[in-house]
């Protein structure tokens, strides 16, 4: 299986700015993808502003292959999608970027070779150029307010074809040079505030001390305290008995 197949071809038609295209060879190798056609860019090819957006990502660029045609830009290719957030009078299956992504990966897994259409930033693409696609994906934005910067479109399909091949959990705790605490020290961390506590008089009247003490494991016990957190509060307390002795 080629690299042209376990990727798809992300395919600029007619792009007005070269910021916009170097824009998109960032966003493209930000999340695993290097394949760019582009279409009759307006300014020509090369395009210094293009480079100069793409910072790192200048290879992208590099390997673009240059088209004057949409047509010839996915002759190659075994299925086509088509960006739009506009309604066409066209009938046409319409996929989520996250559906469509899931079935690119299907297709690039079988080998097939898949292209994505992005149209140019004045009016996006025409109904000529979806014609030539098997499907159209949509983003769900604000119906009031749908224009896409052509980069950002780019961005969010390269997000989702990354997105569908990463291991990260959706929900990690970053720990800065600590970890969390063990029931045991936080345990003693109650036991060091009750007995301050205790001294201060705060257990009173003496009939609901009990109770008020559960209700402090209680609360330590759904906090996720660190070891830091544990040494920090242990801290506080013994400088507090030190300030007290001091008067």
């Amino acid at each position: 299986m080629t690299t042209d197949q376990l990727q798809p071809q992300i395919i600029l038609v007619n792009p007005q700015m070269g910021e916009n295209i170097g824009g998109a060879a960032r966003a493209m190798l930000n999340f695993g993808l290097d394949r760019m056609t582009v279409v009759a860019p307006r300014d020509g090819w090369p395009n210094p502003r293009a480079v100069a957006m793409a910072s790192g990502a200048g290879r992208v660029l590099d390997g673009a292959i240059i088209t004057d045609t949409t047509a010839a830009a996915v002759a190659d290719c075994s299925y086509v999608f088509a960006t739009t957030a506009r309604h066409r009078d066209l009938t046409k299956q319409v996929m989520s970027p996250e559906r469509a992504m899931e079935h690119t990966r299907e297709l690039c897994a079988a080998g097939k070779k898949v292209g994505v259409l992005f149209g140019p930033e004045r009016a996006g693409l025409e109904n000529d150029d979806i014609a030539l696609a098997d499907t159209i994906i949509s983003v769900p934005v604000n119906s009031q307010y749908s224009s896409l910067n052509l980069a950002q479109c780019v961005l969010l399909t390269a997000y989702e074809w990354q997105r569908q091949a990463s291991e990260l959990p959706p929900e990690v705790m970053s720990f800065a040079k600590t970890d969390f605490a063990s029931k045991i020290d936080v345990e003693k961390l109650g036991d060091h505030f009750e007995a301050r506590l205790d001294d201060a008089g705060f257990f009173f009247p003496t009939t609901k001390a009990d109770g008020m003490k559960l209700n402090l494991r209680n609360m330590w016990s759904r906090l996720a305290l660190t070891q830091a957190d544990v040494q920090t509060f242990h801290g506080m307390l013994r400088q507090m008995v030190r300030w007290k002795e001091r008067d």
